[in-house]
């Protein structure tokens, strides 16, 4: 068996016309890889709107301003009557629907816990009222 010299020579001498498309693949993966890590997750949710907790009845909601006590003992007081964060939530929430918004008086006593009245004002803060004022800050006068 006699191998012909110019045969084998010649095809590994000539040039590669074709292009190597392995590394074009490659990134091309990587890149969809990359694409699929970050779509966000598509949830299946069905929305609804669920009716919400009536508003209480049991309070006074006052059309130009309105006072809220936090008092010595934790008790907190809207216009005088006593409430419970939960109850406040629920009042602030009917007192910013409202088409005008009334001026909210914030008053917490000399030797009320700060905890409690920073619980009251971050319930204001997420309420959004727009018009809110501490009142009665001359009790403080003698703690310093």
């Amino acid at each position: 068996m006699a191998m012909q010299a110019g045969t084998s020579g010649a095809a590994e001498a000539s040039p590669m016309v074709e292009m190597n498309t392995t590394p074009l693949i490659d990134v091309m993966l990587v890149l969809l890889i990359m694409f699929i890590i970050t779509i966000p997750v598509q949830t299946h949710a069905v929305k609804l709107d669920l009716p919400g907790d009536t508003p209480p009845t049991d309070f006074v909601l006052e059309p130009d301003r309105n006072k809220v006590i936090v008092t010595s003992d934790d008790t907190i007081l809207w216009n005088g009557a006593p409430t419970d964060l939960k109850g406040l939530e629920r009042i602030l929430f009917v007192m910013t629907q409202a088409p005008v918004q009334a001026e909210l008086h914030l008053q917490p006593e000399p030797d009320a816990r700060y905890e409690r009245v920073d619980e009251v004002l971050a319930m204001v803060k997420t309420a959004e009222v727009q018009k809110l004022g501490f009142v009665g800050n001359e009790a403080y006068a003698a703690a310093f």
